[in-house]
C-alpha cells in the first residue's frame, strides 16, 4: 500500500510526490540488485569490453578505423593515435585542407558516405547542394521548436529530429536512394536546427532577444553557424576555419562509439532514419560521451580558483592529486580530458586541435587558460601513475581542447555538445547506410538472467511489503 504520509510534499509533475517516489524507490531496490562479482563468475563483458578493455567484436566496417595500439600475442602495446577516415589519416585529411586554405567539413561528409575523395567540381556541386537543403520545412521552428521548448538543446534537436517524420512524404521507405536522401537533408538541416533551439532557449528560458538570421547560400558549415548564431552576424575567415576543424575532427569515430552502435542497433531493426538518428542524439546526450568537453570546462574552472600561480607545476601537481582523490573539483576522482578507451599515447584529434587552437588563443584574452590545460596534459599522466599506482598509458584526448576552442569561439556551453552531434550525424548517417546494406541482422545480444523462482502467489494470500 502506498500512502501520501505528509501533505506539502514536493510534487512531480502528473501529481507523484517525492514521498511515493522514495518509497517506490525503497521497495525496488531491496529486490533488484545484483551482485558484482556474477559478472566474473558468467565472465559478462561489461560495456561490451574485453578484460583487456578493448572493445567486443560486433561488425566489419569500411566507414572509419580509430587505431590507439597493437596487440602481439595477446599483449597490448601502445602506439601513437591515428584516426583514419575510409582509409585515409585524419592528419592528411586536414593538411590537405589546410594547405589549399579551403574548409574541410563537406569534403569529409562525402569521403565518409561515399568512400572516396571528390574532385573539385564534385565538391563544389556537393557543398553547394547542402546549402540548399539546409532551409527548415515552412513555420518548422514556430509549429514544433517554439511550442515545445526545452532548455536542454540536445533534448530540443532529438525531438526535432523525429518532428521532421512528419514532414517526409516519404518517410518509412529504406531503399538507399531514400535514406541517402534522408541522410543529405538531416546532415544539412542539423546546424540550422541547433542555431534555432538554442535562439528559442535563450528568448523562453534566459529572457533574452530571440533573433532568426536568415541563411546565405554562399556559406560553409562553419560559416552558417557562426553567422546564425552571433547577433552581428560576423565573423572571421580563422574562427571559421578552427571550427570547421573542429567539426572535421568529430565527423567519425569508428562504429564501437556508443551513438554509433546506438544508430546501428536502430537500424539494424528495419526502423526509419528519424527514430535512428534521434536515438544516436539521445545517446551522445550522456555526460559518458558528448557532454565530456562541459566537464573538462568546469574542470578547469576549479583549477582557476584553487592555483594561485597557474605557471607553477608544482602548485598545479598538487590540485591534480586532489582532483584524482576526489577531494576538489566535483568529486569523481576524474582529471577530465585525460585518457580514452582506444587511444594509449596519442588521440591524433587532441594533437591537431591543440595545434590550431593555440595558434588563436594566442590573439584572445584565453592565452594564459590554454598554457593552463597545456600544463594540465603533460603533468597528468605522472601524477595519474603516482596516485592510483597503474602502469596505464594516458594521453590528452579531443574533450582536453574542443571546449577551450568553442569558448575562444565565443560559444555557448549550452552548444558544446550539440556541436558534437551536428558534426558527427555525418558518421550516424555512414553507419545506419552501412548496417542496412550489409548488415542485414538484427542485433541481438545474450543477457545471462541471474533471479530466482518463486512460486506464483495468490493476491489474498500476499503480505504486505513494508
Amino acid at each position: 500500500m502506498l500512502e501520501n504520509k505528509t501533505q506539502n510534499t514536493k510534487e512531480y509533475p502528473g501529481g507523484i510526490n517525492a514521498e511515493t517516489i522514495k518509497n517506490l524507490c525503497d521497495k525496488f531496490q531491496r529486490y533488484n540488485s545484483i551482485a558484482p562479482e556474477l559478472f566474473k563468475t558468467y565472465h559478462v563483458k561489461r560495456g561490451l569490453r574485453n578484460e583487456d578493455e578493448t572493445g567486443v567484436l560486433a561488425g566489419l566496417t569500411r566507414i572509419c578505423n580509430v587505431h590507439g595500439y597493437l596487440i602481439d600475442e595477446g599483449e597490448k602495446l601502445p602506439v601513437p593515435g591515428d584516426l583514419i577516415y575510409r582509409g585515409i589519416s585524419i592528419r592528411d585529411l586536414v593538411k590537405g585542407c589546410r594547405a589549399d586554405d579551403r574548409f574541410g567539413f563537406e569534403e569529409t561528409i562525402w569521403l565518409l558516405l561515399f568512400g572516396y575523395l571528390p574532385d573539385a567540381q564534385t565538391l563544389d556541386d556537393f557543398t553547394k547542394l547542402l546549402a540548399s537543403c539546409r532551409e527548415l520545412p515552412r513555420d518548422f521552428t514556430e509549429d514544433v521548436m517554439m511550442k515545445a521548448t526545452s532548455s536542454n538543446i540536445m533534448n530540443q534537436l532529438g525531438r526535432s529530429v523525429l518532428s521532421l517524420y512528419s514532414y517526409d512524404k516519404n518517410p518509412e521507405e529504406n531503399s538507399l536512394q531514400n535514406v541517402l536522401r534522408q541522410s543529405i537533408l538531416l546532415i544539412a538541416r542539423m546546424p540550422t536546427m541547433m542555431v534555432n533551439a538554442y535562439q528559442v532557449k535563450r528568448r523562453r528560458f534566459d529572457n533574452e532577444t530571440l533573433f532568426l538570421h536568415p541563411l546565405k547560400p554562399g556559406h560553409s558549415t562553419a560559416e552558417s553557424i557562426l553567422a546564425t548564431m552571433r547577433p552581428d552576424e560576423q565573423f572571421t575567415s580563422e574562427e571559421a576555419k578552427l571550427l570547421d576543424l573542429c567539426l572535421m575532427l568529430h565527423a567519425e569515430h569508428g562504429g564501437g562509439n556508443n551513438s554509433s552502435f546506438t544508430c546501428r542497433v536502430l537500424s539494424s531493426t528495419g526502423s526509419d532514419t528519424y527514430s535512428a538518428i534521434s536515438a544516436a542524439i539521445g545517446s551522445l546526450k550522456g555526460p559518458r560521451h558528448g557532454g565530456a568537453n562541459i566537464k573538462v570546462t568546469e574542470m578547469l574552472e576549479f583549477i582557476k580558483e584553487g592555483v594561485k600561480n597557474w605557471n607553477n607545476d608544482d602548485e598545479i601537481s598538487d590540485f591534480l592529486r586532489k582532483l584524482l582523490r576526489g577531494e576538489v573539483g566535483d568529486g569523481a576522482g576524474l582529471i577530465y580530458g585525460m585518457g580514452h578507451a582506444v587511444y594509449t599515447i596519442s588521440d591524433p584529434r587532441a594533437e591537431i586541435l591543440k595545434l590550431y587552437a593555440g595558434k588563436l588563443a594566442d590573439k584572445t584574452e584565453y592565452a594564459e587558460e590554454f598554457h593552463l590545460l597545456e600544463a594540465v596534459e603533460r603533468l597528468s599522466p605522472a601524477i595519474f601513475h603516482e596516485v592510483k599506482g597503474s602502469d596505464k598509458f594516458i594521453c590528452a584526448n579531443v574533450d582536453m581542447y574542443s571546449g577551450m576552442v568553442y569558448k575562444i569561439l565565443g560559444i555557448p556551453t549550452d552548444l558544446y555538445t550539440p556541436l558534437f552531434a551536428v558534426a558527427r550525424i555525418v558518421g550516424w548517417c555512414a553507419h545506419r547506410i552501412e548496417e542496412m546494406t550489409t548488415g542485414k541482422r538484427i542485433m541481438r545480444p545474450a543477457y545471462k538472467s541471474v533471479s530466482r523462482s518463486q512460486p506464483y502467489v495468490q493476491i489474498q494470500e500476499r503480505k504486505t511489503i513494508i
